[in-house]
């Protein structure tokens, strides 16, 4: 088998982006950050992982915060105590909800997305 013979070894990914109107918008992104936050229990923490500064995380968070009905993450301010995030009741919710349409849109993908793959060029060394 020559380099060009190589089959695709990396599996085929579906990521969603959901706007909600002009003003708010919930991706892959923003669920991973919800879902770091909750590990974490730090926005900077969960930032940091991400590769993104403290700032664009919290801007991010204040976003989500404002889009819901409800905050989906709370914070308190370090000190002696040490400050720290968690996911509220609602974040929880609404990260269990997006990953699940990430899984039902998968499956029902699942098809229509090899088919798409079985079309395309290969690459060598998947470059």
């Amino acid at each position: 088998m020559t380099p060009t013979d190589t089959p695709r070894t990396t599996a085929p990914s579906l990521r969603i982006r959901i706007l909600f109107g002009d003003d708010a918008m919930l991706g892959p992104g923003k669920a991973d950050l919800l879902e770091r936050i909750r590990d974490t229990g730090s926005i900077a923490a969960a930032g940091r992982s991400m590769g993104m500064s403290y700032k664009r995380a919290w801007m991010l968070v204040e976003e989500m915060n404002a889009a819901f009905r409800e905050p989906l993450v709370t914070s308190t301010r370090g000190g002696a105590q040490g400050g720290g995030a968690r996911l509220t009741d609602a974040g929880e919710e609404v990260l269990a909800q997006y990953r699940k349409l990430e899984e039902i849109m998968a499956e029902a993908g699942a098809e229509g997305i090899a088919a798409l793959q079985s079309m395309l060029r290969d690459i060598p060394e998947g470059k």
